[in-house]
């Protein structure tokens, strides 16, 4: 049975973290990590994998609207790739069409205009990446 999962919105400046229990199906936002040009602490995420031992972590895969690739995509499969490469957790790369949208409404309708910071949004749009996940039909956990 899978524990918790863990999911990564990326950005350059910014990246999303959220962790969730696939048998609830349902994620909460942790601190977004500050990235430079794409290129996070990975001492905070050693220590956020450490204490949240997930057993799975999910990448959002920023795709255009007909689904075709944009240079950001490479990005976020290389921070995927690295993900697994330094840590050895298993990667699956989650489409996140419309999140960061979706998150921005999602804050509005709650705080306002003050409750839309930069990682507040990304770990909204990390849970949204999150809560898509389990809401797909099973297929193998792990890609990259």
């Amino acid at each position: 049975m899978m524990s918790s999962v863990m999911a990564f919105d990326f950005g350059t400046r910014s990246i999303g973290v959220a962790i969730g229990q696939a048998i609830t199906g349902t994620a909460n936002p942790l601190a977004a990590i500050k990235a430079q040009d794409g290129t996070p602490s990975w001492e905070l995420i050693a220590q956020l994998l450490s204490q949240w031992q997930p057993s799975l972590c999910v990448v959002g895969l920023p795709l255009n609207m007909d689904g075709t690739e944009q240079p950001m995509t490479a990005r976020a499969r290389k921070f995927a790739n690295r993900l697994h490469g330094r840590f050895g957790v298993a990667i699956h790369l989650q489409d996140e069409r419309l999140t960061t949208a979706s998150a921005k409404e999602y804050l509005f309708e709650r705080g306002g205009f003050k409750s839309l910071g930069k990682g507040a949004v990304d770990s909204a749009s990390a849970c949204l990446i999150l809560e898509d996940y389990f809401r797909q039909p099973s297929e193998p956990q792990a890609k990259a």
